[in-house]
C-alpha cells in the first residue's frame, strides 16, 4: 500500500475531498497540518491513518515531525494542493528522496516572473512583464510597458492584491495598497476574454482537460461588489476558438516539465483570436471549480486526481457531458441576510437544469466578498446547449437577489 503524506489535508475546504479520494483510491494517508484535529472536516479526518498537528509555516517543526514518523512508517510520496506550501512539499521530497516535483521544478509555478521567463524562452506568447521589489522599479516598469498595466504579487494566488492601472495618477493610488507585498510583477494588460485550461496529468500525459470561461474577467469581479461572478465549464472543447488556448496549454506544460497532478492555467483570447498566456499553478483551481467539473462530467475529479498521482491513469475516463455554469451571489447591504428574492421564479423557469442552490440562510452574517469568491452563496446550472447555460447564468446574476441589514 502506498503511504502518502498530505500537507494541509483539511484546509482550504476542498482539500478534505482530495484527502478522502487518496484513501478511497488505495493509499494510506498521513496528514500534516495547521488545523487542530477537532477542526478537521469529517471527510479528511475519517480518511487519515494518522495526523500530525504542526504549524506548516515552521519548517523545522514539520521536518522534526516527519523524521519522527520515519521511525514507525515509510512514506512513499508527498502531496500538497495548497499553494503557500508547495515549495515546502518539494523540499520534503528532496530531503527524503521521494518522487515528484523538486524545488527547482516548483519555483516557476510559484514565481510569476520566473514562470514567464521560462515560457518566453520557449517562444510562448506572454504579456510584457517586469518584476520589482521597489516603488521606483514599478514606476520604471510602467513607463517601459505603457498603460494600461496589471500590478500583482509575484507569488500570489487568484486576484488577491491585483490591480489594473490606467494612468500614473491611478498608480500613485495603488502603490500604497501594495506595501505589504515584497515583490510584484508589472505586466501588460491584455484586452480579451479570459479562460482557463485545467488538466489532470500523469507522467507528462494529459489525462483530462477542462476549459472554463470567466464572465466577466476575474479582475472585474474583484473590483465591483454588484457583480455576480460567473464561470462556465465548456462542453465542446473542439470549438475552433478554444484551440489556440488548448495548444498553448500543452506547450506550457511541456516547457515547465510538468509531470503528474492537477494544473490550473489562465489565458486570454484577444479580438483577433490570439491566445496569450496568463499564469499557471501546479494545483487544482479554487472557488469550487472542481465541483463544477464534476457537474460537467457526471464524474469525480477528486478521485481522478488521486488515481493519476497513485496509479498513473484514470480508471474511469472522464469527459464533458454538459456545459455547467456557476453563479456566485453577493448580498446587497451589510450585516445579516434578511431575505432572498427571485429564486422561486427561476426554479419555475429552469427546473432540473438547476443542479445546486447553496445560499446563506436567513439570519446568517454576510461574508467578505473581497476575501471569498463564493461570497454569500452559489448556484450551479447545466445544459447540453451553451446558449441555454449563458441565459440561465445571466438570469441568476440579475434576477436572484440577496439582501442584508
Amino acid at each position: 500500500m502506498t503511504t502518502v503524506v498530505m500537507l494541509s489535508p483539511g484546509f482550504p475546504a476542498e482539500m478534505a475531498y482530495f484527502t478522502r479520494a487518496l484513501a478511497s483510491s488505495g493509499a494510506r494517508v498521513i496528514g500534516i497540518g495547521d488545523q487542530p484535529p477537532s477542526e478537521l472536516p469529517a471527510a479528511a479526518r475519517d480518511a487519515l491513518a494518522h495526523y500530525e498537528h504542526v504549524s506548516l509555516a515552521d519548517e523545522g517543526a514539520v521536518f522534526a515531525a516527519l523524521h519522527s514518523l520515519t521511525r514507525h512508517v515509510r512514506f512513499d510520496q508527498v502531496e500538497c494542493l495548497w499553494e503557500p506550501y508547495m515549495i515546502l512539499a518539494a523540499r520534503i521530497r528532496e530531503t527524503f528522496g521521494l518522487p515528484g516535483m523538486s524545488v527547482l521544478q516548483t519555483v516557476p509555478f510559484r514565481d510569476k516572473e520566473r514562470m514567464k521567463q521560462v515560457l518566453d524562452a520557449a517562444g510562448i506568447r506572454t504579456p510584457r512583464h517586469v518584476s520589482t521589489r521597489t516603488v521606483k522599479g514599478v514606476w520604471e516598469a510602467a513607463e517601459r510597458i505603457g498603460y494600461p498595466i496589471i500590478v500583482k504579487p509575484i507569488a500570489g494566488a487568484g486576484s488577491a492584491d491585483t490591480y489594473r492601472v490606467d494612468s500614473s495618477a491611478e498608480l500613485s493610488e495603488v502603490l500604497p495598497l501594495l506595501r505589504h507585498v515584497p515583490e510584484v510583477s508589472v505586466e501588460e494588460f491584455v484586452d480579451g476574454e479570459e479562460f482557463t485550461f485545467d488538466t489532470v496529468c500523469a507522467d507528462g500525459k494529459i489525462l483530462f482537460e477542462n476549459v472554463m470561461w470567466y464572465r466577466p474577467r476575474p479582475l472585474q469581479m474583484k473590483m465591483h461588489e454588484w457583480v455576480s461572478p460567473v464561470s462556465i465549464a465548456l462542453r465542446d472543447l473542439s470549438a475552433p476558438d478554444l484551440q489556440p488556448g488548448r495548444e498553448m496549454g500543452a506547450h506550457v506544460l511541456a516547457a515547465l516539465g510538468f509531470q503528474t497532478g492537477f494544473t490550473h492555467m489562465e489565458w486570454y483570447r484577444t479580438a483577433s483570436g490570439e491566445a496569450v498566456f496568463g499564469e499557471i499553478a501546479a494545483r487544482p483551481p479554487g472557488a469550487r471549480v472542481v465541483d463544477l467539473m464534476n457537474y460537467a462530467t457526471d464524474g469525480d475529479l477528486y478521485v481522478g486526481w488521486a488515481e493519476a498521482v497513485l496509479h498513473g491513469q484514470l480508471r474511469t475516463p472522464l469527459s464533458q457531458r454538459h456545459n455547467a455554469g456557476t453563479i456566485f451571489k453577493r448580498a446587497q447591504g451589510s450585516g445579516r441576510i434578511t431575505h432572498i428574492e427571485g429564486l422561486d421564479a427561476l426554479r419555475a423557469a429552469y427546473g432540473d437544469d438547476i443542479v445546486l442552490v447553496d445560499l446563506l440562510p436567513i439570519g446568517a452574517p454576510r461574508r467578505d466578498w473581497r476575501a471569498l469568491l463564493i461570497s454569500d452563496g452559489w448556484v450551479v446550472v447545466r445544459h447540453h446547449e451553451l446558449q441555454r447555460v449563458i441565459e440561465m447564468t445571466e438570469r441568476f446574476a440579475t434576477d436572484l437577489r440577496l439582501y442584508a441589514a
